[in-house]
């Protein structure tokens, strides 16, 4: 396991403990943290997230929306889970007055009323080439899911899922990486993910 500090932000949104968990399970130095400080002193920067979009307006006045992006920008990994990835598009229908990162085009809508929502379960991964997050992630790997609006399929998207739909399951490019799915709820695979990241 690398010897880089992972920092994941605390905006108030859950699932942190769960997701701590499993970098401490790698065996990751990792911390929790609400401070920007924190953040500008780390080398890995994840971003967990269930709920509403709105929780992510938490960021807009705390500074950690500046720590993220400023880390981010100097080219510290940053990875966004559930709700953190959706942060990363431009916005999402469920809370339209808050602004996304705005790092990929396009915005997080809500699943067609042709099929059941929130998508709560197990799905499959369809890959692309070319991912380093996906690693070693064998083709149609099934990931949990637990959300109701979803990230479009876009040219940084290595990894697809359909429900209803087909949607960005993985999204990357450069340093910066989304997953929709939990990996800390998604076993081996979610933890071969984890461990990817830990090894960038």
């Amino acid at each position: 396991m690398s010897g880089s500090k992972i920092t994941i932000v605390d905006y108030g949104a859950g699932n942190l403990n769960s997701v701590k968990k499993a970098f401490d399970y790698l065996g990751a130095d990792v911390v929790v943290t609400t401070q920007p400080a924190t953040i500008a002193a780390a080398d890995k920067i994840v971003m967990p997230g269930v709920g509403h979009f709105s929780a992510l307006g938490a960021l807009d006045n705390s500074g950690l929306r500046d720590a993220v992006l400023q880390g981010a920008n100097t080219g510290k990994p940053l990875l966004g889970i559930c709700l953190g990835m959706q942060w990363l598009f431009e916005g999402s229908d469920e809370a339209p007055q808050f602004a996304g990162a705005g790092i990929f085009a396009g915005r997080c809508r809500q699943f067609p009323s042709s099929v059941k929502s929130p998508h709560v379960g197990w799905n499959s991964l369809t890959l692309r080439e070319g991912s380093c997050l996906l690693r070693n992630v064998a083709p149609e790997s099934f990931v949990y899911y637990t959300h109701s609006f979803y990230a479009p399929v876009v040219a940084a998207t290595t990894a697809a899922t359909e429900y209803g739909t087909g949607f960005s399951a993985v999204v990357e490019r450069e340093n910066i990486f989304g997953v929709q799915f939990h990996p800390e709820k998604s076993w081996t695979v979610g933890l071969l993910i984890l461990k990817n990241f830990c090894d960038l």
